[in-house]
């Protein structure tokens, strides 16, 4: 068993500011992307990760992880982050986040059958609080 590779941090560092990939950080140190992700955690370098529970309050069933809603509601939380996705994908979630709100609808959660809309509650639509979050980030740009 050969020794564990280091990597050294000022140099980590000073590569990831000059922009190196993962890949190309994992063949200079002689390292996996994995131990190159993990160097940078390690050293603060890494972006943080996006909360998206406010928006996805529920747990989800793996099948239902990569719905349109649940993507939808993801990408709108990531937008409201201040980390939008690509524009098409995050016009594809104003648009359906839109079309709810405007027809008075609401997204519910059922982890045996999937996303399904209802009629927004008296209390609002969790759908309209994310697009708001959204929209007040994105407006904020």
């Amino acid at each position: 068993m050969g020794r564990r590779a280091t990597i050294d941090r000022k140099e980590l560092a000073r590569l990831v500011a000059e922009g190196r990939s993962v890949q190309e950080l994992a063949a200079h140190f002689g390292v996996s992307e994995s131990g190159v992700l993990q160097a940078k955690r390690a050293a603060g370098l890494a972006k943080p990760m996006m909360d998206h529970s406010a928006a996805l309050p529920w747990k989800l069933a793996r099948e239902h992880s990569q719905s349109g809603p649940a993507t939808n509601l993801r990408n709108l939380s990531a937008a409201a982050q201040g980390r939008p996705p690509a524009a098409e994908r995050l016009n594809t979630a104003l648009r359906w986040a839109e079309r709810l709100v405007a027809a008075g609808l609401d997204v519910r959660y059922d982890p045996a059958e999937g996303f399904s809309e209802v009629a927004a509650g008296e209390g609002g639509s969790h759908v309209a609080s994310v697009l708001a979050a959204a929209r007040k980030a994105l407006d904020g740009r």
